[in-house]
């Protein structure tokens, strides 16, 4: 018998040969493992790479968002300079953010609007109140025809204004937002927290990224310098077409300023009513142009000039009933001197102040009384207080409300509307 006897044939050491049904075998299990981890460090690498890729483009988007906002360090600056007369916050938490629709032609695509002249008017100006809780939203307009008394501020060309009793609307155009804020704290002792400036363009690309908002007509629309020719009934307006409907004077209503904000106020509200629905907020092919519109159309106070300082504001803002944001306008009557201007009305003005300075409840409810404008709701006579209740010679009028008895008053009701309203109602 040889030495190698018992052992296969060219395998030394007597190792058997490794052969069909073993494990290095083309058809083994041990194949069907490397395979396995082959596929999962393939799959592995896959997600990483998709996370990676997913990371990347969301940092892009991020930084491309956050970039959009421009930061108003000149306002800033003017206003820590007069710090100390500014009134201070009384409601830890409550803010004020003054919202100023700016009538800018400059720039490439506000141009088309018309010649600009160097100089910007605040075409739209509220006052937004969010009380501590977040448990509603209340927009105060402030007439641009009303008679203010308004500080000296610095020039967009450096020179310094004289202090001056005149329309709102002086202020923004002397002295750009920091006027305008210092403006308003005068007139209603209540601090301005935050800003946000708005032009034309920015306007119509957030109407059209979610994809128009519905307004009620009564009767056909046709103005030619409003660039608007619409029929009665509901209708779905462009940003185009939005921007000449908030801003028409002729063909809308009275032709008066006051039926303009009611305007704008129930537009406002439409919008709020459509950014809020799902179909906006939960699908991101449409919430990308809204978000890219939003925040390239806006200037701001620096702490609010980043997607950050943004998101955590509109967080609070999300579970908020539509019945619960509120427009109204400042309590005013004509002006004694000029029957074209407005001033305050007394003393549903102070009330007003006075509950949004303590974040008290604010309540409001539409008016009895209601001009001749073309779409529902329409205007309210220029005599009108809109304050509280209905009364049209600035009078106030009170109802019982939340507050508790034992001394304190009942609950002002101000004229005014929700974003839950039907404009065709």
């Amino acid at each position: 018998m040889s030495d190698t006897a018992g052992a296969p044939s060219g395998q030394p050491g007597g190792r058997r040969a490794l052969g069909p049904g073993t494990g290095a075998s083309a058809s083994g299990p041990g194949r069907a493992r490397r395979r396995r981890r082959r596929w999962a460090l393939g799959t592995g690498l896959t997600v990483t790479a998709a996370l990676v890729v997913a990371a990347g483009v969301g940092w892009v988007v991020y930084l491309k968002l956050d970039g959009n906002i421009t930061p108003d360090e000149a306002a800033a600056a003017e206003l820590a300079r007069f710090e100390e007369e500014r009134p201070t916050a009384l409601v830890k938490d409550a803010l004020n953010i003054l919202l100023i629709g700016s009538d800018s032609r400059s720039g490439a695509e506000n141009r088309r609007y018309g010649r600009d002249v160097g100089t910007e008017r605040s075409d739209t100006v509220i006052l937004l109140h969010l009380p501590a809780g977040r448990r509603s939203a209340t927009a105060v307009s402030v007439p641009r025809d009303l008679m203010v008394d308004v500080p000296g501020c610095l020039h967009r060309d450096g020179s310094r204004t004289e202090p001056e009793f005149a329309a709102f609307n002086t202020a923004f155009e002397r002295g750009g937002s920091a006027c305008a804020i210092r403006t308003v704290e005068k007139l209603t002792d209540i601090r301005v927290d935050h800003h946000v400036v708005v032009d034309f363009h920015g306007f119509t690309k957030m109407v059209d990224a979610v994809d128009g908002v519905e307004v009620c007509l009564r009767e056909p629309v046709d103005d030619e310098a409003a660039g608007l020719r619409l029929p009665a009934g509901r209708v779905t307006l462009d940003g185009e077409q939005a921007l000449g409907y908030v801003r028409a004077r002729k063909s809308l209503g009275d032709g008066s300023d006051t039926e303009r904000m009611e305007r704008q106020q129930r537009f406002l509200g439409a919008l709020v009513s459509k950014v809020r629905s799902n179909g906006v907020l939960l699908n991101p092919v449409k919430l990308y142009p809204l978000l890219d519109a939003a925040t390239s159309s806006l200037t701001t106070d620096p702490e609010l000039a980043n997607l950050r300082g943004l998101y955590e504001l509109v967080r609070g803002l999300r579970n908020i009933p539509a019945e619960r944001v509120q427009f109204l306008t400042v309590p005013r009557e004509p002006y004694v001197r000029d029957a074209n201007r407005d001033q305050l009305a007394e003393p549903a003005a102070e009330k007003l102040f006075d509950r949004l300075r303590r974040d008290a409840p604010v309540t409001v409810a539409q008016s009895g009384e209601r001009g001749s404008a073309t779409e529902s709701g329409g205007g309210t006579p220029h005599a009108k207080a809109d304050g509280e209740g209905t009364d049209s010679n600035g009078k106030t009028t009170e109802k019982d409300g939340s507050e508790p008895s034992g001394g304190t008053s009942p609950t002002p009701t101000f004229s005014g509307n929700t974003a839950a309203e039907d404009t065709c109602g």
